[in-house]
């Protein structure tokens, strides 16, 4: 069997990746040059590990088996038409995207980003710091979402003892099951945090943000596109919204004429909430793991419906 890999793997993640795979499949790393070796590569390919352009797949007559996607959304294959069996990262990134979310609000309500920035001034101001610092503890907060990732930041707030309730549509999980039940919530929740696909482009709209509360925190680590920047840096600067913090932004990287970049109440985290030691051999494993069940005829917990789009 043929496996083309679309990864951006050094010689020795390959290498690691070679030796996990059975002896009778062989691997064709993309270069980042699109050659007519390439082409045929791909073309010929049983077996697809990894993210390629859209357009490659619009030209093209695959004879695709399995396809093990390098990333947990897949909003830019939603049109693909395949045969194979597409299964997505799972759960691979919802503990780090988490951290990042819990560890970024609970830095704002400590006050650290006000405290580093006295520290690179060698200025302090400790008493006059600690009258503005929150407990997480006491927050009431609502995640949008009730995937992987919006089920582990509920259950890392929940340790520090906030109150949360999760939104969705359909899944059994979630607490809150429309929008309108939502916006009802809204106005006496302290903290909003967003792990929202990309197909519900602008899900947080101005009237989303209005129905906050004043004074509450807002949080992002799902995509860009599903906040209105616009209306959230009016939210901020008013002082309706006491702050955000933000992993995805509407354009990456965010340009340098961005007024986030010098609002005091916005933490970025420029989009490594999935971050982590080893994260390529950490995908590696996980698509070894998966192809020796679909080889095996298994049962994959992280096949996914292209169509259904996240």
């Amino acid at each position: 069997m043929n496996l083309f890999v679309f990864a951006e793997l050094n010689k020795q993640q390959q290498t690691y990746l070679q030796s996990q795979l059975p002896q009778d499949i062989k691997p064709y790393f993309y270069s980042g040059n699109q050659t007519q070796e390439t082409k045929e590569a791909f073309n010929t390919a049983d077996l697809l590990f990894g993210n390629p352009p859209y357009s490659w797949f619009t030209n093209s007559e695959l004879n695709l088996k399995f396809w093990q996607l390098e990333s947990t959304g897949f909003d830019q294959f939603q049109q693909v038409k395949v045969a194979a069996l597409v299964v997505n990262m799972g759960n691979f990134f919802a503990d780090a995207c988490a951290e990042t979310m819990v560890s970024g609000v609970l830095a704002f309500y400590r006050g650290l980003p006000t405290l580093f920035k006295l520290q690179q001034k060698k200025v302090w101001q400790g008493k006059e710091v600690r009258t503005k610092l929150e407990l997480l503890s006491q927050k009431q907060a609502i995640v949008l979402g009730a995937g992987t990732i919006g089920k582990a930041v509920k259950r890392m707030l929940e340790g520090f003892g906030t109150k949360v309730k999760l939104t969705a549509r359909n899944n059994p999980a979630a607490q809150i099951l429309s929008k309108e039940e939502l916006f009802q919530h809204l106005p006496v929740t302290d903290l909003v945090i967003n792990t929202l696909p990309g197909s519900l482009d602008k899900y947080v709209s101005e009237e989303f943000l209005q129905k906050m509360k004043k004074g509450s925190v807002y949080a992002n680590v799902g995509r860009g596109n599903t906040t209105d920047e616009a209306a959230l840096l009016n939210a901020l600067t008013s002082g309706h919204l006491a702050g955000a913090v933000l992993d995805v932004t509407e354009q990456e990287p965010l340009p340098e004429n961005s007024p986030l970049w010098q609002l005091d109440n916005v933490i970025l985290t420029q989009h490594t909430g999935g971050g982590q030691a080893l994260e390529i051999e950490g995908k590696i494993d996980r698509f070894i793991q998966n192809l020796h069940f679909f080889l095996g005829g298994k049962e994959i917990s992280d096949q996914v419906n292209l169509n259904q789009g996240y």
